[in-house]
């Protein structure tokens, strides 16, 4: 018998850094079925970032690391890039090219059109449309990622909400072109050996056992907004004599301005800081921690919250992107205004102050996310998307 022949994926991404979109294209790459074959490409990380390329590792792929390809615009780097691209796909012969984030879609779909690939896909893992830059370059963006729908076969949103302002807030295509396929993890690893990992974690940062450690894990960048999260820590910390561990995890250039902020800080001997820079063992950090905070103004669909919550840690979040699509407000967690302080320290303090409550909170955590966010959910969804959109383009042809 003649073997069936698979169907070839090229997959692009901006760049291997910590976040949705490396684990995204890791599981995608990794798990699909023996009916497709799929080469993965990437740029590196920005300076201030971490690269993920240890998460690969871990899952034994070997991604094709393309340097010219930087998050920040670059007419020469950009053209270099481009050029790259058209002979990776004259040569492999996608049947498919799946672009992930802004810079990698606006590259491989271009070059996919131009070189008239079956299906080109793009999933956006968040936008630059508001919170990022001003009104002038927003519109700019808009107009760009207009014109790339209209060479995109099918357009993933990672949420409802994304969806909607994709389809009808920026108008970038009719909501029948976007399907709506949210991120995969593996959560597991943060829901197994939690007491064992907790203990580790608590023992390397001295966390005293009446110590309530509270964190917020991301690129130290304006739009995360560590301001709002150091003023909510500094208005809590007059209302509690609770001992209280601050820990912030990740790296950028914010991060002398967040040094900084916290030396002016007015608080109590019961509050200390660790800034930590980037950790690889996340779920080993994860099990000592008893509170995970996010306070950005903008998101896709925040990772951070759904490992905190496998690992059984209550959040509290800014009410921002896709995050009601990834905490049940009330249950798992609270979601508060956008730069609201006084709202996000009153869930702040509430978790702090009640013991039974984060128990509580951390208990319902994992049942949310276990089935809703693993990888092979992601990955089913994910085939059915691409054979449905190559046999819609193989009836068109008939």
């Amino acid at each position: 018998m003649p073997t069936k022949k698979k169907i070839k994926i090229l997959r692009i991404i901006n760049r291997f850094n910590i976040g949705g979109p490396t684990y995204n294209a890791t599981f995608l790459t990794k798990y699909l079925s023996e009916d497709f074959e799929t080469m993965l490409i990437g740029g590196l990380p920005e300076e201030g970032e971490s690269d993920s390329l240890h998460i690969l590792q871990e899952y034994g792929l070997d991604p094709i690391l393309l340097e010219e390809m930087k998050r920040t615009p670059s007419f020469q780097g950009d053209r270099k890039a481009y050029k790259r691209l058209k002979e990776i796909i004259r040569e492999f012969k996608p049947d498919i090219v799946h672009t992930h984030a802004s810079k990698a879609g606006a590259l491989g779909r271009k070059a996919a059109h131009e070189l008239n690939v079956p299906v080109i896909i793009h999933t956006f893992h968040g936008h630059v449309f508001h919170s990022y830059f001003g009104k002038f370059k927003s519109r700019i963006y808009k107009l760009i990622e207009r014109r790339l729908a209209k060479k995109s076969t099918g357009i993933v949103a990672i949420s409802n909400l994304q969806k909607e302002e994709l389809s009808k807030e920026h108008n970038i295509c009719a909501g029948k072109k976007i399907t709506v396929i949210p991120l995969g993890f593996d959560l597991n690893k943060f829901h197994e050996n939690l007491e064992e990992k907790r203990q580790i974690t608590r023992a390397e940062y001295s966390i005293m056992e009446d110590e309530v450690a509270i964190c917020i894990i991301g690129r130290l960048a304006p739009i995360k907004n560590h301001t709002l999260f150091l003023e909510s820590i500094e208005l809590v910390s007059k209302q509690t004599d609770k001992k209280i561990a601050v820990f912030i995890v990740g790296d950028g250039a914010e991060r002398i301005s967040i040094e900084l902020k916290i030396e002016n800080m007015q608080l109590g001997s019961n509050v200390r800081f660790v800034l930590t820079s980037w950790i690889k063992n996340i779920d080993y950090f994860n099990a000592g921690m008893d509170i995970l905070c996010l306070t950005s103004n903008n998101e896709g669909t925040p990772v951070s919250l759904i490992e905190a919550q496998a690992a059984n840690i209550p959040v509290i979040s800014t009410d921002v992107g896709g995050v009601r699509d990834v905490v049940k407000d009330g249950v798992t967690g609270f979601i508060v205004p956008k730069n609201s302080k006084e709202k996000f320290s009153e869930k702040l303090l509430l978790l702090l102050e009640n013991d039974d409550k984060r128990k509580v909170m951390s208990q319902n955590g994992w049942n949310f996310v276990k089935n809703k966010f693993h990888y092979t959910t992601l990955v089913d969804n994910m085939e059915l998307y691409y054979k449905k959109l190559l046999k819609e383009k193989l009836d068109d042809r008939n």
